[in-house]
């Protein structure tokens, strides 16, 4: 087997909706693509034995232990290598479950699609999938070692990707309330909601928290002065840096037990508590100072009692945890290190803080608590023996976490909430030493030790006993008080043509409500009036930018076929999704070989409108009316005929449509009571339209419709509609190559990019209505197939009276001529007697058709560079009157 090409998408897709996040894996099955796993003896036992746990798969039986009933019966490889990459995530603890596969045009290869969690890993299973079942089909083996290198390999990966913990119940916490978020590419920050709504957190820092709460928790000593000033109970204690002054800080906190942490400190790095001796005391500090950046060290008194953690959100009290310090318990009969052995075991511990729990570590600071304890590493200690390995209760150094939440007295409840408070933190984890957490603070000699800015949540949505609490909800409520928006209106369109125009013209008809629009096209990205990013922008990337940026009210988004093929979708789901067409054009690329295939594709963005959303469908494309079946939302067809049956079984049925009738854009609703007959509200009279050119460029009043569709969902007024439509032109400024009409003097030139066979009939349309002379510059992209070619040489035939054949400057892999010379084919089929010509070369092409055009003719240029074909007709525009005159009586005065 052979991998060609592995793809990632991660959002909404060709393959799935639901299932964003997948890999496509183009395989060649070379040997195996006529073999199933029937035919290779011994493949059945050795997989299943490899992995066991296939036995959970389900497939298309419905039932567990389906696949392998498959596997046994006989099933392709390309089947096998999907299940195989699902169970390796699996068991790398990413819980995936959908794939498919199918077969390609080319024989023998298939697109292998399986979900993901995390992007790398994922990519790594696709490989070690294909390696696994090469290597049992090569050796009737693969060896346990490999299994479990693959296994390591993969949990590295996700340990490399994963959020936080924090993060992570952060995030889980959002997905839950349906808000969006995205990850961001500087200090691993997070995108919560979309454009002008969004907030951001780092970790369970917010984008409110404040800066002078953050820099107050990190200064401990500044932090008791504050509380000491307000009569909450903290230790006695001062700061020192200087290793002489060690003593007299001690007799000034009342000496022994004592506490010596690092000023600057965290995660119970360089704290030792309970001290009761000098000499303890100077170990103390070399570690202390080994771990303080500032070299600032805290001497403070001791005070007896459990470790809690109360974690304040907002103000209020949300999780209260006490934290028991890394220990093991004896049973009579292990050494420590045994004890510890086993308790590393628990498959709930892990490194650092991936896992509910952390492994057990033995340094020379377990080694010397347990000193203290009486015990030696190799000691046995007797049954129900608690041997502590830490001082402190850092669930990073193997501690575990009690919730306490429902014990806490209503009192240390106020006083930890005034903490918060206090320090100016809207997020705050409370350090608290008591004997007893249900009795008040004063009562039993408890303290606050420490107020911690960006606590750590896994202690409280994952403890070690007890009942998790929504911590992460907490913070999103905060974040996002119920009923507060989190997204801006998403508009997505596609088609085959007419994107551009119709994307550009929405974006024109929301600004007239003076909202600011973020809006991608073919010619670039927009905020409001001001370009951002030149270029053919209209993928998940440009989409991205503008749902990241936080000035964009309304997100209008042209949706090409190439972006939702290579990455799917940039949002999971869209407010409006728009599909003006479908027809043959870039057939053969990426597997989508039939229109039906390209209809199912552009289907995507219709089916990610959410259930309160809207499709904007094309009732006079039967491919696209179709789609209304698959979508969750509501529907709203758009046609240029009113008797459209389409049209009219949907306002019978309830709906809206928007229709082209009488010359006029109309709204057509069910009858309102006590009326009879349905409701026709008049938008504009389309010759006041310049888009469609007075009325004669038909496919861009199929434009104007979808467009108007889009924004009567939205709010749009009629008055905010009609001037939308009356101030929106097909010039250079607004609609780049999109039937960009010259007044030369002589004779008129349009610019449009037509590239295929429904874009030529439509700009055809309106040319055949020319009643000079008809010239045609034409030409398309290289990578279309031979037929396409022939065919636009037939509908150039039909429609120019002069047609001058030329080709890209990147031909897309065919030889120079060979695209001219299909064209000029089809021309010859169609019409024997036809007049044309070859010129390669398109500026060529475009200065004769300019020099030989005749007077009252229209010059039509098809283009590959539309801003080089302007630039050719704006050098012959005809200066105006009084301008020349200016010019004349300048020369004559020279």
């Amino acid at each position: 087997m052979r991998i060609l090409r592995v793809q990632t998408l991660r959002g909404p897709n060709y393959w799935s909706i639901r299932y964003g996040k997948l890999i496509v894996m183009r395989l060649d099955l070379e040997d195996l693509a006529h073999k199933r796993s029937s035919d290779l003896p011994g493949f059945y036992e050795a997989l299943k034995e490899t992995l066991p746990s296939l036995d959970e798969h389900k497939c298309s039986r419905g039932y567990r232990g389906g696949f392998l009933e498959r596997l046994k019966e006989g099933t392709l490889m390309g089947h096998i290598v999907e299940h195989v990459a699902l169970e390796l995530q699996q068991l790398a603890q990413m819980p995936v479950r959908f794939g498919r596969t199918r077969e390609t045009s080319e024989p023998g290869v298939y697109q292998v699609v399986f979900q993901y969690v995390y992007e790398k890993a994922g990519r790594y299973a696709g490989r070690a999938a294909v390696r696994m079942c090469q290597s049992i089909v090569d050796t009737g083996r693969y060896p346990q070692s490999e299994l479990k290198q693959d296994l390591q390999d993969l949990d590295e990966l996700r340990q490399e990707a994963a959020l936080g913990p924090s993060t992570e119940t952060i995030i889980r916490a959002a997905e839950a309330r349906g808000i969006p978020w995205m990850p961001l590419k500087a200090r691993s920050m997070v995108q919560l909601g979309y454009g002008i709504y969004q907030k951001r957190l780092q970790a369970t820092l917010t984008d409110t928290s404040s800066i002078l709460g953050v820099e107050l928790a990190c200064d401990k000593e500044g932090t008791k002065r504050i509380l000491a000033e307000a009569g909450i109970p903290v230790p006695r204690g001062t700061v020192i840096h200087y290793f002489e002054d060690l003593e007299d800080a001690v007799e000034e906190v009342g000496s022994f037990p004592v506490a010596i942490k690092p000023l600057d400190g965290n995660h119970g790095r360089g704290i030792t508590i309970n001290i009761d001796n000098m000499e303890e005391a100077e170990a103390a500090y070399d570690q202390a100072k080994e771990a303080s950046k500032t070299r600032s060290i805290l001497v403070e008194s001791f005070h007896f009692g459990s470790d809690h953690r109360i974690l304040v959100v907002n103000g209020k009290v949300i999780a209260v945890s006490e934290r028991v310090p890394a220990h093991v318990v004896g049973d009579g009969q292990s050494t420590i290190t045994e004890l510890i052995e086993e308790t590393n075991r628990d498959p709930r511990r892990g490194e650092g803080h991936d896992n509910v729990l952390t492994k057990l570590k033995v340094d020379r600071t377990s080694t010397s608590i347990l000193e203290k304890q009486g015990y030696t590493l190799d000691s046995i200690p007797p049954e129900g023996q608690v041997c502590y390995l830490r001082a402190t209760a850092n669930l990073s150094t193997g501690g575990i976490a009690i919730d306490r939440t429902d014990q806490i007295h209503p009192e240390n409840v106020w006083l930890a909430e005034r903490v918060a408070k206090l320090i100016g933190l809207d997020i705050a984890g409370i350090d608290v030493v008591t004997q007893d957490i249900s009795k008040p603070l004063r009562e039993v000699d408890g303290v606050v030790i420490e107020v911690n800015a960006a606590p750590g949540f896994r202690m409280h949505a994952c403890p070690s006993h007890g009942q998790a609490r929504n911590v992460g909800g907490a913070v999103v409520d905060m974040m996002f008080p119920p009923g507060t928006p989190c997204q801006i209106p998403i508009i997505s369109i596609t088609g085959t043509n007419g994107k551009t125009t119709t994307t550009r013209l929405i974006a024109h008809m929301m600004k007239q409500t003076q909202k600011t629009v973020g809006y991608t096209t073919t010619d670039g990205t927009y905020i409001g009036n001001w370009l951002v990013e030149p270029g053919d922008n209209t993928g998940p990337q440009s989409a991205h930018l503008i749902l990241r940026d936080p000035t964009v009210e309304v997100a209008v988004l042209e949706t090409a076929r190439g972006g939702i093929l290579r990455s799917g979708l940039a949002f999971e789901s869209c407010d409006v999704g728009v599909v003006l067409n479908v027809s043959a054009d870039h057939l053969g690329i990426g597997d989508i070989n039939t229109i039906e295939q390209m209809a199912d594709l552009k289907a995507v963005v219709a089916e990610a409108v959410h259930r309160n959303g809207y499709a904007i469908l094309n009732a006079d494309d039967f491919r696209v009316a179709k789609m209304a079946e698959k979508v969750l939302g509501k529907v709203i067809f758009f046609s240029r005929h009113l008797d459209s049956e389409i049209i009219q079984n949907s306002v019978a049925n309830g709906g809206t449509a928007v229709v082209y009738e009488n010359g006029y854009l109309s709204i057509l609703q069910p009858p309102a009571p006590p009326r009879e007959e349905n409701q026709l509200l008049r938008i504009e009279k389309v010759e006041n339209i310049p888009l469609t050119m007075g009325g004669k460029a038909g496919f861009m009043i199929e434009n104007a419709l979808a467009a108007c569709g889009a924004a009567y969902v939205q709010g749009v007024t009629w008055e905010q509609m009609r001037l939308g439509l009356t101030t929106f032109r097909a010039s250079t400024s607004q609609t780049p190559g999109r039937m960009n009409l010259f007044d030369l003097g002589k004779f008129h030139a349009l610019v449009d990019y037509a590239h295929n066979p429904a874009s030529y009939q439509a700009v055809g349309e309106f040319v055949r209505s020319w009643s000079g002379q008809r010239i045609g510059v034409v030409g398309a992209p290289g990578d279309r197939r031979d037929g396409d070619f022939i065919e636009l040489g037939h509908l150039s035939a039909q429609i120019f009276d002069w047609i001058l054949v030329k080709e890209d400057d990147d031909t897309r892999g065919r030889d120079r001529g060979e695209v001219a010379d299909l064209i000029c084919q089809g021309i010859r089929e169609e019409n024997p007697d036809a007049k044309y010509e070859s010129i390669l070369e398109e500026t060529r092409a475009i200065e004769v058709a300019l020099d030989e055009a005749s007077e009252g003719s229209l010059v039509v240029i098809l283009p590959e560079s539309v801003r080089r074909a302007i630039d050719l007709i704006e050098k012959r525009k005809p200066l105006p009157e009084g301008l020349t005159q200016s010019l004349d009586k300048n020369r004559h005065s020279c």
